[in-house]
């Protein structure tokens, strides 16, 4: 019972988290925004990096792109925390029950890890050359979260055995 408290209330956390940071850079637009513009325009990468061609200066696809991540963000906690809730609803039921139980926590966690794997590193840090940025270099809080939700969406994904 224990393992299975621990998965619902990790799932339920993360959840918790994902719609707090989608909340957050709705109500605090320009804080992050402003990450999104320096990253896709390229303006503090190296001087003579043979990349810039991939820069993209367009408003309208900085906020585009902005809303998109707030999306996922928002998706993805409450994908979470609907997960968590089926979980707790079934922390009793058959393993194989709790098993199915996890559809809802595990979509929610790939797709918080699928924006922080290919949306931030893929994208942020080497289509756009965000590794490059001494200021606006993102890497290491995408790396942590990445982290994060991976361990969760192992943890969670672990068989689950029979209560006694």
């Amino acid at each position: 019972m224990t393992v299975r408290l621990s998965k619902t209330l990790l799932v339920f956390l993360t959840g918790v988290f994902f719609l707090l940071v989608g909340i957050d850079n709705m109500i605090a637009y320009d804080t992050n925004f402003a990450f999104v513009v320096h990253v896709m325009s390229m303006d503090t990468t190296f001087p003579d990096n043979g990349l810039m061609w991939r820069a993209v200066t367009d408003p309208t696809l900085h906020h585009g792109a902005y809303w998109i991540i707030i999306g996922v963000e928002l998706l993805t906690g409450l994908l979470c925390v609907a997960g968590a809730l089926r979980l707790y609803k079934e922390r009793y039921a058959e393993a194989a029950d709790f098993g199915h139980a996890k559809a809802l926590a595990t979509a929610g966690l790939v797709l918080g890890f699928v924006l922080f794997f290919f949306g931030f590193l893929t994208i942020g840090a080497e289509w756009f050359q965000m590794w490059q940025s001494s200021s606006w270099n993102g890497q290491q809080e995408a790396f942590r979260m990445l982290a994060s939700v991976g361990f969760v969406l192992v943890f969670l994904s672990l068989r689950d055995t029979e209560l006694t």
